[in-house]
């Protein structure tokens, strides 16, 4: 072929691809209008595709009122969108690989007393958790009957014994415990959802702890807009950590009188009282929550004033709380321990370590503790008053004088089976 000839070829060759590639490129236009119009006919016929957004100023505001009541659960009605209702994928929970065993010995001695005497002693969770598995219970003494007695609702199980005079009444209760600790993990979900009747339990009031006006009113005004439950139970709780003071001069875990708190504007006290509020709050606005009452038995990982510095654990009683969400059940948090961090360990709040557990006790139990009951308003087999929770030795006795008092020591130690 000559010269001539090939760049002649090579020049109508060039023209015929640019005329068929102009053409493709006409015909995708077209195309791209028409479905354009189809999709603006479609929206105009209610079809379900969002039109497109007009130019100008948006104004955002909620379809409904954020906070929940606790007439109003959470459970009901979950925000849409939120983690109640766009759940992850469902994963079986898997057991803990660490486990550790405690043994808990309680003495209890009643002198310079007479007459008949009564005696309850709050037991550990009789259910099984992922977190805490009650192994078995001995015991030793001069009472005439005891037994281990479990109330109606199944919140709480105790250890129930008499004596027909308590002149030289003894009692040694030991029991075994082993505890592995708790997580929180927002990729996973729970297989089961809590059951109906303990949901509806856990948003009421009880005699201590209120779930409408001042507690409904701060919970307003903590969440503002906020909708997501965990979101809004994150909220709720670093607004207890910051808003609220541990009270050392307080015995044991304080009273647990939220509605005190609320009534005077000063919020605190110790674990009783500040978990308490953080349960008050959620509960006020729709979200199942709950004390559980127990006890440390074991030294810390996390500060050296969140366990025990002894195997005396007879002041070691402390409340912890947690709340439920729909589809990942129970969380649990521990405001408390931070406060109690703060006021002993002596930190500031700027401390990177209290800004490492202030996000660790929300979602995270360092088991180096065990659950001893749920119950609140508890009636005990027995006796007719009610006491607002079992934390401590409980007794009653006719005839001695008003000045003798119960004599109890609790020793703990961990063991390997």
């Amino acid at each position: 072929m000559k010269r001539r000839d090939f760049l002649a070829s090579a020049a109508a060759l060039s023209l015929f691809v640019t005329d068929a590639w102009a053409a493709k490129k006409q015909a995708k236009a077209t195309s791209s209008k028409a479905t354009a119009g189809k999709a603006r006919g479609s929206a105009g016929k209610g079809s379900k595709k969002p039109a497109l957004r007009q130019k100008g100023k948006v104004s955002y505001k909620p379809r409904e009122p954020v906070a929940h009541t606790a007439d109003d659960p959470v459970i009901e009605r979950p925000p849409q969108g939120t983690s109640a209702s766009r759940l992850p994928p469902v994963k079986a929970p898997e057991p803990p690989s660490e486990w550790r065993t405690f043994e808990i010995t309680t003495t209890v001695n009643l002198k310079n007393r007479s007459g008949a005497a009564k005696l309850w002693l709050p037991l550990p969770l009789n259910q099984d958790t992922l977190y805490q598995r009650t192994l078995g219970h001995t015991w030793a003494g001069n009472q005439a009957n005891a037994s281990m007695r479990r109330l109606p609702d199944g919140d709480l199980e105790v250890f129930y014994c008499e004596w027909p005079d308590s002149g030289d009444a003894r009692l040694q209760l030991t029991t075994l415990v082993t505890t592995a600790d708790r997580h929180f993990d927002v990729t996973k979900r729970t297989v089961a959802p809590e059951r109906e009747d303990i949901l509806r339990r856990n948003l009421q009031a009880s005699q201590l702890i209120p779930n409408d006006g001042l507690a409904f009113q701060l919970g307003e005004r903590i969440l503002g807009r906020i909708k997501d439950p965990v979101a809004q139970a994150k909220a709720i709780y670093e607004w207890v950590v910051d808003n609220t003071t541990y009270d050392l001069s307080l015995p044991c875990c304080g009273t647990g009188d939220v509605r005190r708190q609320l009534i005077q504007g000063q919020y605190g006290g110790r674990s009783a009282d500040i978990n308490g509020l953080f349960v008050s709050i959620c509960r006020a606005i729709g979200i199942p929550a709950r004390c559980v009452y127990g006890m440390r038995t074991g030294s810390s990982r996390l500060f050296r004033s969140l366990g025990l510095s002894s195997d005396d654990a007879t002041h070691g009683h402390h409340v912890r709380a947690e709340f439920y969400v729909p589809g990942y059940g129970w969380i649990p948090v521990d405001p408390s321990d931070v406060r109690r961090a703060i006021s002993l360990e002596v930190l500031s709040d700027r401390d990177s370590k209290l800004i490492s557990l202030k996000k660790i006790l929300f979602g995270v139990w360092e088991m180096n503790w065990i659950a001893f009951n749920l119950g609140t308003d508890v009636v005990l087999p027995g006796k007719n008053s009610a006491v607002p929770f079992l934390l401590m030795p409980q007794l009653e006795s006719s005839g001695s004088r008003p000045e003798a008092a119960l004599q109890y020591s609790i020793r703990t130690r961990q063991v390997v089976l």
